[in-house]
C-alpha cells in the first residue's frame, strides 16, 4: 500500500445559506463577503460582530469567578511571603510547558525560585505519579501547583496531602467521578463552577491564576498580560477552541508574539524560517508547536521549557536547532506508524473503531499517527505502544463520538485514562485488553452504527472563479484576515468552485501532495492539495473543489494560490 494512494473518505459539502437581508443591513459596516462570513459564525448584530473582528469580548472574565480561586490565591501568597518551596508540576506537551513557563517566570519575579517538574513521557507517563510526589517531598517541597494535569490524580494528590504538602490543581481536562483532595482545584468544568467560559487551555488557567494574584496583591512592573504570547502559544498548540475568551487572549498574544522579546521563541522562528512579524495561528499550529512538542515526544520536554525561558542567545540557538532536528525525526516516525496502522485498518474496512498497537510504536508520536488515521478513515482510532505487559495508547475521535466519555464507561478495565471529547489517552493491562476492546466496540456500535459516517465540510461561500477579477483579490484577503486567529471552533473561510478544468497536475512531496493549474473561463489558478496525491491516477477532466485562499512565496515572488481541502469530480 503506497502511503500517497490512500484516498480520504468522501466528504459531504454543506454550503451555508445566504445572509438574510435584515442581518446584512445590521452588519452594513462590513463588506458583503465579510457579512456572510460573520453570519456563518453566528454573529448577527453589529456589536457582537465588532467585538469579534476587534478581538474584544463582552463575556465576563473576572478570574475570581473560577471556583476555589480565592483559596488558591491565599495559599500562593502565603507560600511566597513565607519563602516556601514551590514545585510547578506540568504536562509534557506545549500547553503544559507554556503553563509551567508562565508560573515559573511569574514566581521568579516575586522572589521565589520554584522547582519545575515535567514528567518524562516514557518513564512516568502523563500526569502526577506517586514516585514523583515522594521525590518532591524529599526535596522539601511545601506547595505543588499542577498545570494542565492533575484533575484526575486523586490518589497522587491524596498522597501529597498525607505527606504534608499543600496542592493547587490547575487543569482544564474533563473531570472524573471524584475530584482530587487538593487545597484548591481550578477547573471551570468541575461541578458548581460559575465561570462562564469553559474552554480555557491549561495555560489560560495559569494566566488566570497570575491575573487573580496580581488583582489582590499588585506588584510594580508586573502585569499578567506580559505572558499573553505564551497563552496564545499553548492555547493554539493544544487545539483549544478559538472562540469567546480564548479568541481574545490569542489575538492579543499573537500581536505580542510578532514583536517578541523572548529569545527562545525568536530563535525557534529563525530556525524554522518564519518571520516573527508574520506569525499567525497557523504558524503556531504547523511550525512552532510541532517543534516544541518534539522535545517531549522523543526525549524530555524540559528542553522546550528551557528554550521558552532562556535569556541566553547561544543556549536558545542550540536548543532551537535541537528541537528542529527532533521534529524532523518525529515526522519520519509518525509516517511509519501511520502506514502500519492504516494497513491494519484497511484489512477491516467496516470497523467502526480502529485499534493498532505494537512494541515498535514510539509512545511520543502515537497521538500524531492516530490523528492521521482518523483523518484518513473518519473513524475513532486508538494507537498504542505494547510493551508486553500493558498498552499505552493515544486516541483521536470524530465529532459523533466523545472518546473520553466512552473510556469512562470502561474505567474498571483501565489503569489510567483521560482527555477531551476528540483526544484522549489510556493505559490498559494486557490481560484486560480483549475485554476493553470488546466493550469499546460495543459502545461504538451503539453510538455510530446507525450513522452515515462522512465528514462534513461547511462551505462559507460559492465562488464563480471565471468571474473573479484581479481587483477583487485584495478585498477577499482582507475579509479572510478579519477572521484571524482561526482554528478549532473558528475555521478559516472555506470556499467552493465548480466545473474547473485541470490544465496541469503533478505530485510533489514524495507523491503525497498534488500541485495543479486549474482553468476557469479565461483565468488560470495555481492550487495545492496536501495529502491528496492519490488523485493523480484518477484525475477527472473537470473538478469541483473546496478551498481556502492563501499566498505562496517562491523565489521572492508572492502569488495567490488555492489551498484545496477537498476534491470532487464535477457532475456537470
Amino acid at each position: 500500500m503506497e502511503k500517497n494512494l490512500i484516498p480520504r473518505p468522501p466528504k459531504r459539502w454543506v454550503v451555508s445559506p445566504r445572509v438574510p437581508s435584515d442581518i446584512s443591513a445590521e452588519l452594513r459596516a462590513h463588506s458583503p463577503l465579510l457579512r456572510q462570513l460573520l453570519f456563518n459564525r453566528g454573529l448577527e448584530d453589529a456589536q457582537s460582530a465588532e467585538a469579534y473582528v476587534s478581538g474584544q469580548t463582552y463575556t465576563a472574565t473576572d478570574p475570581f469567578m473560577l471556583k476555589d480561586m480565592e483559596a488558591a490565591v491565599a495559599l500562593l501568597h502565603e507560600a511566597i511571603e513565607g519563602g516556601f518551596k514551590i514545585a510547578i508540576y506540568g504536562d509534557y506537551d506545549v500547553d503544559g510547558v507554556t503553563s509551567s513557563a508562565v508560573l515559573f517566570e511569574f514566581l521568579k519575579l516575586l522572589g521565589n525560585a520554584p522547582r519545575v517538574y515535567i514528567p518524562n513521557r516514557f518513564d512516568e507517563g502523563y500526569g502526577l505519579n506517586l514516585e514523583a510526589i515522594r521525590q518532591l517531598k524529599e526535596e522539601g517541597t511545601d506547595l505543588i501547583i499542577t498545570v494542565d494535569c492533575g484533575v484526575r490524580s486523586v490518589e497522587e494528590v491524596r498522597l501529597a496531602r498525607d505527606l504534608g504538602m499543600q496542592v493547587i490543581v490547575s487543569d482544564h481536562h474533563e473531570v472524573g467521578a471524584e475530584l482530587p483532595p487538593a487545597n484548591a482545584v481550578l477547573n471551570p468544568k468541575q461541578p458548581g463552577d460559575p465561570y462562564p467560559y469553559k474552554k480555557l487551555a491549561g495555560v489560560g488557567l495559569a494566566y488566570k491564576l497570575v491575573q487573580a494574584y496580581l488583582q489582590t496583591w499588585p506588584s510594580s512592573g508586573i502585569e499578567a498580560d506580559h505572558w499573553l504570547e505564551l497563552v496564545a502559544l499553548g492555547t493554539i498548540a493544544d487545539v483549544a477552541p478559538l472562540d469567546g475568551e480564548n479568541r481574545y487572549l490569542v489575538k492579543q498574544g499573537l500581536r505580542q508574539m510578532r514583536a517578541t522579546q523572548r529569545q527562545g521563541l525568536y530563535s525557534l522562528l529563525q530556525v524554522a524560517g518564519s518571520a516573527p512579524e508574520k506569525v499567525e495561528a497557523g504558524t503556531i499550529g504547523y511550525v512552532i508547536g510541532p517543534r516544541l512538542n518534539a522535545a517531549g515526544r522523543l526525549d524530555s520536554a524540559l528542553a522546550a521549557f528551557e528554550l521558552l525561558t532562556s535569556t541566553d542567545l547561544f543556549q536558545a540557538g542550540s536548543l532551537a536547532q535541537q528541537l528542529d532536528q527532533q521534529n524532523a525525526d518525529r515526522k519520519d516516525m509518525t509516517q511509519e506508524i501511520q502506514t502500519q496502522a492504516l494497513q491494519a485498518a484497511m484489512a477491516d474496512p467496516d470497523a467502526l473503531l480502529i485499534f493498532s498497537a505494537s512494541p515498535e510504536f514510539n509512545e511520543g508520536v502515537i497521538g500524531l499517527a492516530a490523528s492521521r488515521v482518523t483523518e484518513t478513515m473518519y473513524r475513532p482510532s486508538m494507537i498504542g505502544n505494547d510493551d508486553g505487559k500493558r498498552v499505552k495508547a493515544s486516541c483521536r475521535s470524530i465529532a459523533e463520538f466523545h472518546i473520553t466519555h466512552a473510556l469512562d464507561r470502561c474505567s474498571d478495565l483501565l489503569e489510567t485514562h483521560g482527555g477531551h471529547s476528540v483526544a484522549a489517552g489510556f493505559t490498559v493491562k494486557k490481560e484486560n485488553l480483549a475485554a476493553f476492546l470488546e466493550r469499546m466496540n460495543e459502545i461504538a456500535a451503539a453510538e455510530l452504527g446507525h450513522l452515515d459516517l462522512k465528514p462534513v465540510l461547511v462551505i462559507d461561500y460559492e465562488v464563480a472563479l471565471d468571474k473573479l477579477r484581479p481587483e477583487h483579490i485584495p478585498g477577499i484577503f482582507a475579509d479572510v484576515a478579519a477572521l484571524q486567529p482561526t482554528g478549532n471552533s473558528n475555521p478559516d473561510a472555506l470556499f467552493c468552485s465548480r466545473g474547473l478544468t485541470v490544465k496541469r497536475a503533478h505530485a510533489v512531496g514524495d507523491g503525497q501532495h498534488l500541485k495543479l493549474i486549474l482553468q476557469a473561463g479565461k483565468h488560470e489558478y495555481d492550487a495545492i492539495a496536501f495529502r491528496q496525491g492519490y488523485w493523480l491516477e484518477r484525475m477527472p477532466e473537470k473538478l469541483d473543489i473546496a478551498y481556502t485562499f492563501e499566498t505562496n512565496t517562491y523565489q521572492g515572488r508572492t502569488t495567490m494560490q488555492l489551498k484545496i481541502e477537498d476534491i470532487k469530480a464535477s457532475e456537470n
